[in-house]
């Protein structure tokens, strides 16, 4: 019997990381949880975040899943260090994502962009000092990308004029690495290279969530899927808008099933 991937993020964003799995296991199955009801996370206390994500990981464990992905930054933040779900092998993005950037600094200097929740937990710059004592990181809270996101404001001149309020720091302290802690901000990637120019490293959680997932396959703790493939997306409040930004956003990659569920 076919057990899907579960994936969960606090809205769409986490899309953008269903997308890049989808295309890299094109024979895996996935089960996505847009939380669009309670959007955003990134302005709660822990406590909050934590009681949804327990309400939404029992969720994805009723869906028969054989492994759950934290998409949602400010979620991993909660669940850091923890490994699994009863008996479910749990992956979030902040350490296999800490550990990209630093593979990839040629100056060993680490910006770090996330919501206010994110950032407000330290958990990139902690686990990126753990890793690597001599760091220098930077944190820098971007609480209005996610709305501009939600909204499909891709190119759009407000997005890049908040993105140049944000990242002005970044750009006078010569970062050569930027980790998008947020899985909304690889949708406006374009956006954000407007503003850093083509030759800061952008470091996205699609891309080490792979690494970690094609690690997990290979050594045989998760079975492959036999087939046939469905890619499922449930988000927990559902309108015309989010079901066009959904689509949108998946791109060539089709979503099989889109439906509202309650938690």
């Amino acid at each position: 019997m076919s057990r899907p991937i579960g994936i969960f993020d606090s809205g769409l964003g986490g899309l953008t990381v269903l997308k890049v799995l989808a295309k890299q296991f094109p024979d895996e199955s996935f089960c996505y949880l847009g939380d669009i009801a309670r959007l955003p996370y990134g302005n709660k206390s822990p406590e909050t975040i934590r009681r949804y994500g327990v309400q939404i990981l029992n969720y994805l464990k009723d869906q028969n899943v054989k492994a759950i992905i934290i998409a949602c930054n400010s979620a991993s933040t909660v669940f850091l260090g923890e490994k699994e779900f009863e008996g479910i092998p749990l992956l979030n993005v902040i350490e296999p994502g800490s550990a990209a950037a630093l593979e990839v600094s040629i100056d060993n200097k680490i910006a770090v962009l996330g919501t206010a929740a994110t950032i407000r937990s330290h958990a990139y710059r902690d686990t990126l000092k753990r890793l690597s004592p001599e760091v220098e990181v930077l944190e820098q809270a971007c609480p209005l990308l996610v709305p501009v996101v939600e909204e499909g404001m891709v190119g759009d001149a407000i997005t890049e004029m908040i993105a140049r309020r944000y990242l002005s720091g970044i750009m006078t302290g010569g970062f050569s690495t930027v980790i998008l802690g947020c899985t909304h901000y690889p949708v406006i990637k374009e956006d954000l290279r407007k503003v850093l120019g083509d030759k800061v490293n952008l470091v996205e959680s699609g891309d080490v969530l792979a690494r970690e997932l094609k690690a997990l396959i290979d050594d045989n703790i998760l079975e492959k899927n036999p087939g046939p493939r469905q890619i499922r997306v449930c988000i927990t409040d559902l309108t015309d808008h989010f079901e066009r930004l959904a689509h949108q956003l998946m791109g060539s990659e089709a979503i099989h099933q889109l439906e509202r569920i309650v938690l």
